[in-house]
């Protein structure tokens, strides 16, 4: 498996069954693999929030060569995203500390910074402490969760792992 940004909670789920691998980073990027968007939910529905990149030399590029372009102000613009859309879920205010840094950072390459989020999610969602071969066993997931805007339109399917995060804290495991 390779890193994607804020992944949605499908990849999750995938990833705990094959025993949480290490990523690999030589994997060829793909344009539209999901490895620098993602989708939240948000007042109007969901959202998809891409990150952009420097246009590769090649057509066959490793994922840890992809550069992050700076273009747009994107880390406010997405940071804000996030902040806004979830400012009123549950644990917005008990996890925003944890990403804020990461969005502020300066990091020049797409599988770093992906990598540096699914670490933070792993280690709040408590991964890192439970070993794989009993994650495969707890694993049962449920088909819905509390979702802010779901009075709005409904429950909001295979959204980013920040929707779940933010929306059920430490119980998010149990929606794997």
């Amino acid at each position: 498996m390779t890193t994607s940004y804020l992944p949605p909670i499908s990849w999750w789920h995938q990833w705990i069954a094959e025993g949480m691998p290490p990523f690999a980073d030589d994997a060829i990027y793909r344009k539209r693999g999901g490895m620098n968007h993602c989708t939240i939910d948000s007042p109007n529905g969901p959202l998809t929030l891409t990150i952009p990149i420097e246009k590769p030399a090649t057509p066959h590029i490793q994922v840890s060569e992809v550069r992050l372009s700076e273009h747009g102000d994107w880390r406010h613009k997405h940071w804000h995203a996030l902040q806004s859309t979830y400012y009123n879920s549950p644990y917005f205010e008990y996890y925003q500390d944890q990403f804020l840094p990461i969005y502020e950072g300066h990091q020049e390459r797409l599988f770093e910074f992906n990598a540096q989020l699914i670490q933070t999610v792993s280690h709040l969602m408590g991964l890192d402490a439970i070993e794989p071969q009993r994650l495969k066993q707890m694993q049962s997931p449920r088909s819905t969760y509390y979702q802010v805007f779901a009075h709005k339109h409904g429950f909001v399917p295979n959204l980013s792992i920040i929707d779940l995060l933010m929306n059920m804290g430490p119980e998010s495991l149990l929606y794997i």
